[in-house]
């Protein structure tokens, strides 16, 4: 029997609404933890990463962005610096050819990050491989990192420094949440450094 198109949009619309509110009921410490983490690092003279793979690295690219370039269009600001790692396909084709895709992200953290940044860890599962060696190459460098997680946060919960679980099993309904949350948090470390009083 064929999907009926206009009960699966209030379907979806109705799940989706459902997860931003249990956002809000069990994720907003975690959110602020966060927020004053990347704060205090741009504060400090350092950068955030962004890494994730599929979704979660347009993610990365996507937050990434919204940091360098803005987000508000109502605060006046000098770029805020911010890197994702899943964009230069050079370095991904040929880390995944000579190193394995395994230590992709790793290999830029090593390159590119430097103590008192943050790496912001984008992954559905929590689980996915190059994520995890990336967030332990953070630890060893004096690397804070976030978790962007869904599900139960799989390995990468207890292995970052703040885990923000989406409260769902859908891969749609996580991503969806990912994208709220990061835009909060790029908004707010806007408002936090630069509004105005």
């Amino acid at each position: 029997m064929k999907t009926n198109k206009a009960e699966f949009i209030i379907s979806s619309l109705q799940e989706s609404s459902k997860v931003k509110l249990e956002i809000l009921d069990k994720c907003s410490d975690d959110i602020l933890k966060s927020l004053e983490i990347a704060v205090e690092s741009i504060e400090n003279g350092h950068k955030i990463l962004f890494c994730g793979n599929g979704g979660s690295a347009a993610d990365a690219q996507h937050l990434s962005t919204e940091l360098v370039i803005r987000l508000s269009h109502d605060i006046k600001r000098p770029a805020i610096p911010a890197l994702s790692l899943t964009t230069d396909t050079s370095l991904l084709t040929a880390g995944g050819n000579d190193i394995g895709f395994d230590n992709v992200f790793a290999r830029s953290v090593e390159g590119l990050g430097n103590k008192g940044d943050v790496l912001i860890a984008i992954s559905t599962s929590g689980n996915s491989e190059n994520v995890l060696r990336a967030v332990n190459k953070a630890k060893e460098k004096g690397i804070k990192s976030i978790g962007f997680l869904g599900g139960n946060g799989g390995k990468l919960k207890n292995l970052v420094d703040v885990s923000i679980i989406i409260p769902s099993t859908n891969v749609q309904r996580i991503q969806e949440g990912h994208i709220t949350i990061g835009h909060i948090i790029c908004e707010l470390i806007e408002r936090e450094l630069y509004e105005q009083d």
